[in-house]
């Protein structure tokens, strides 16, 4: 499938100190512009967060304190970031709910406008909670491999509840056996 672009979109993911927007500080961005003929341009940056990686958040992502000591803060590369991105819709994963925001906060931080607001956002994860279900009809097929009939009536529902976590332990058990 190709997408029909008529201005770049920019694909995020962050790396960061945490999952704090307004305290947490990003430690590593990557940025995949594609362009609307196709091609593609990819920037990556470790960035000192000027403040200790916490060693539970360095075991998720693997970057430390030590392998950012000499990269450059954000306010350093933050209009590098904004040229990168000008002119572009923004996408990534779970990008409308952490990863933009954050990115927002540190410009915000910088001192730098990047208007945010004028962009197109698209959340992949949106997308796919679209696409792929997420109710109990869905986990009732998934788990039971049945259909869910009366949906929405309180004793369907309850008793497909309790049978989609009947299938969920059969199947945690399967798993740590």
């Amino acid at each position: 499938m190709n997408l029909q672009l008529t201005k770049p979109i920019v694909f995020i993911d962050l790396e960061t100190t945490g999952i704090n927007v307004s305290l947490d500080k990003i430690v590593e961005i990557a940025l995949v512009k594609i362009m609307p003929d196709g091609t593609k341009q990819v920037k990556r940056k470790l960035v000192n967060p000027e403040m200790h990686i916490p060693e539970q958040v360095t075991a998720i992502h693997g970057i430390s304190d030590e392998m950012v000591k000499d990269a450059p803060n954000f306010k350093q590369i933050a209009n590098e970031i904004k040229q990168f991105i000008e002119g572009a819709d923004l996408g990534g994963y779970n990008s409308n709910r952490f990863d933009i925001p954050m990115l927002n906060e540190e410009f915000l931080r910088a001192g730098i406008s990047a208007d945010m607001e004028s962009r197109q956002l698209l959340d992949v994860q949106k997308v796919f909670h679209k696409m792929e279900q997420r109710t109990l009809t869905a986990a009732y097929k998934f788990y039971c491999n049945k259909n869910l009939e009366d949906a929405h009536t309180a004793e369907a529902d309850a008793m497909a509840t309790w049978e989609v976590l009947e299938a969920q332990q059969v199947d945690l058990l399967w798993k740590m056996g």
